[in-house]
């Protein structure tokens, strides 16, 4: 038996011993098997305790128990976050079944995690709503959100366009009816000092407001880059009558987020790896990196009647970028002289997502139904230019900083686009007895018009183009699941699910992409155990994509996006959460995902940055109080991360790797605690991934230090 199928027993094994030790502890009561109501005391946007959450926001928009929603849904709590020290999308995410975190390792300009193989930087989301942006959502700061939800399968029935992989659903800090607050500082190897506060005040029983703020100055493994941060948030909450509420939620940010250079392929397992880690191929004369984030939005509710409801979310963002970074050529022929090259882009684009919602329950003999009809309505535009520049080769025993001598753009591509979509929907959750069913459609229609072009200078010829977009698209989409819920609290389920993707822009030909298509099957168990605080699940799922893009490499060297053929993911999943009593927190997850690419030139090959397997388990124990060690919290995980590929080519194969993650706080005084984290604490170095603009390695050992005082 090899070793990567060794930890996947293991892994699997951990999460059985974990839920039978909880169970042998406690003694079973009797399992509420309520009709579902429409409002309950706990909304799931508000803080949860510990690391286990119940209910999410995501998978229904109704606050459904997730015991009862027949689709996976992971939950990563404002306390896991805290305890594990993130300070990005990727960090968070770490820990989690059917997702491969970082793998680009670290990149402070976007968060590309993989969800059931599919890249899912374009399936982020904030407060419900799509973070629109045609090459990855932005990075959000990590500081600012109260938990981060993964409904995995396709969700168009209930968000319109997506990836049928999932949704990674931010939910940000809300103000609360009581007043409280944090401030602190920290430090961190390589270079991180902060500042960071989250003030809390109740102005009244009927309006509370919230600010969350945050500076950062951080450095990487390449000394050479540094990242400055500044953010700002805003919660109001306003209650006029017993009847209506309204939130507001901004936030701005400024940051200068450079990413490495990478590595030529040909340098890995030549050179020390260490070294190479370290190594910056480009140039800090010539790099260049302004960006902004605006984001204003609101949440408004209003109760009709005791059964009927309306919900109104908006959010307009504004972003604004503009970049200069390098990238490396794999070639190395006499092993030391690295040619490169950068691009330089300037980038202005705005959303506007709104989402209106009627709520409704009622009962129909037998069968109680919570009704759901909703339309969203979204607005991208974009207008940006892209520019490949020639740069001078640099040596990697002898480096030298000085400037890079770029030259003029040698190719360049064009988009003023804007994209619009509307979509109806509407959903029924449906409880009879032990039996629950829910059943959504939606239909969407979506656009896209404006200019895209290129324009290529090679070897004194000018090749040009320019496209006019006018293209129209529309689909229809739902999903359908079934479940039966025991009085033990375990809950087997099967669902079906599909989704639709409008790509934005065309190819180097100037065609516009179809829209791409998905569809999924899902069946698991689902159990929330009486006697303990915890949570478990696993599912197994069959998962297809049609008219996928694939980035090929014409005879100039560029990169084309084609779409081909399709794709075919397929998996098991196990996670699990648990909160003991006797200071235990738990957290363990593996997932086994085998991906095919089907038809094209990838035929039969796997999908890139998706492992066969990954596992992860996290724990961490609180000191009794009154005991010796009172107010100390010590605890750590391991993450594995399988075998891959980096490429859709399947050219170049990853090797698996295990790291090591170490947590410890203590309490000083009742108001203040000192925290310590260290991330990769053997400081493996790895490659993260591979592709035909270089290799980039995961993180080294991080360590980071913050002292907090709270009231």
């Amino acid at each position: 038996m090899t070793s990567t199928l060794r930890l996947s027993y293991l892994a699997s094994a951990s999460l059985l011993a974990l839920a039978g030790a909880a169970q042998a502890q406690s003694t079973a009561d009797l399992f509420d098997l309520g009709e579902i109501v429409l409002e309950g005391e706990y909304d799931p946007s508000d803080p949860v305790p510990g690391y286990v959450a119940t209910t999410a926001q995501t998978a229904t928009k109704t606050g459904t128990p997730i015991l009862e929603t027949p689709q996976s849904i992971s939950v990563i709590t404002g306390e896991q976050i805290e305890d594990q020290g993130a300070t990005t999308l990727g960090d968070t995410l770490g820990y989690t079944a059917g997702v491969t975190a970082q793998p680009y390792g670290t990149d402070p300009r976007f968060d590309s995690p993989t969800v059931r193989g599919f890249n899912g930087s374009n399936a982020q989301y904030l407060n419900g709503l799509r973070q629109l942006r045609e090459r990855g959502a932005p990075s959000f700061e990590v500081y600012s959100l109260e938990r981060v939800e993964v409904l995995k399968g396709p969700a168009s029935v209930l968000y319109g366009a997506g990836i049928p992989g999932g949704v990674i659903n931010q939910i940000q800090k809300r103000a609360q009816f009581l007043s409280f607050g944090e401030v602190g500082v920290g430090i961190g190897d390589p270079k991180a000092t902060e500042g960071f506060i989250d003030y809390n005040h109740a102005f009244s029983d009927t309006f509370a407001a919230r600010v969350t703020a945050v500076a950062r100055d951080s450095e990487e493994d390449v000394e050479e880059l540094e990242n400055s941060r500044q953010y700002l948030g805003l919660a109001t909450r306003w209650g006029p009558t017993e009847q209506t509420s309204l939130q507001f939620l901004g936030s701005w940010m400024k940051d200068s987020p450079i990413t490495p250079a990478g590595i030529p392929y040909d340098l890995v397992g030549e050179k020390d790896d260490e070294d190479l880690r370290d190594f910056y191929a480009g140039d800090p004369k010539d790099d260049e990196s302004d960006r902004e984030t605006l984001n204003l939005g609101f949440e408004a509710h209003h109760d009709l009647s005791a059964d009927w409801s309306l919900d109104a979310n908006f959010r307009f963002q504004k972003f604004d970028w503009d970049y200069t970074g390098f990238y490396v050529n794999n070639g190395v022929t006499d092993g030391d002289t690295i040619t490169r090259g950068a691009n330089g882009t300037s980038e202005d684009s705005y959303s506007q997502n709104l989402d209106l919602r009627l709520n409704g329950s009622l009962d129909a003999g037998a069968v109680s139904h919570r009704l759901l009809f909703g339309l969203d309505m979204r607005r991208y535009g974009i207008e940006e230019t892209t520019d490949f520049l020639n740069a001078d080769a640099i040596s990697f025993s002898h480096p030298s900083y000085n400037g890079a001598n770029l030259g003029d753009a040698w190719y360049s591509e064009t988009n003023d686009l804007t994209l619009e979509q509307i979509g109806i929907y509407a959903q029924d959750e449906m409880a009879l007895g032990n039996w629950r069913a829910s059943l959504a459609l939606r239909h969407d229609w979506a656009s896209q018009t404006g200019t895209a072009g290129t324009w290529m200078n090679w070897g004194g010829a000018i090749y040009e183009s320019s496209t006019d977009v006018d293209q129209d698209d529309e689909a229809t989409t739902g999903r359908v699941g079934l479940s039966y819920v025991f009085a033990n609290g375990v809950a087997p389920y099967i669902s079906y699910a599909t989704s639709f993707d409008p790509e934005i822009g065309v190819d180097n030909d100037g065609n516009t992409f179809e829209p791409s298509e998905g569809k999924q099957w899902e069946a698991g168990v689902k159990y929330q155990p009486l006697g303990f605080n915890g949570f478990f699940s696993a599912a197994l799922y069959d998962l297809r994509q049609t008219n996928v893009k694939t980035v090929f490499t014409d005879e100039f060297g560029v990169g084309d996006e084609r779409q081909v053929g399709e794709v075919h993911s397929q998996g098991l999943e196990l996670e699990g959460s648990a909160d003991l009593e006797n200071g235990w927190n738990i957290r363990g997850a593996y997932a086994w995902n085998l991906t095919e690419q089907i038809e094209g030139d990838n035929d039969g090959n796997r999908m890139p940055n998706a492992p066969l397997h990954n596992a992860s388990l996290w724990a961490n124990y609180h000191f009794a109080p009154g005991s010796a060690l009172d107010g100390l919290t010590l605890g750590g995980g391991v993450r594995y991360i399988g075998e891959r590929y980096g490429d859709a080519a399947n050219l170049y194969e990853l090797d698996d790797v295990t790291l090591v993650d170490l947590q410890a706080s203590y309490a000083i005084t009742e108001d203040m605690q000192l925290a310590v984290n260290v991330s990769n604490l053997t400081d493996e170095a790895y490659v993260a991934n591979c592709g035909s603009f270089g290799c980039y390695y995961g993180d080294g050992r991080t360590v980071q230090a913050r002292l907090t005082y709270k009231w």
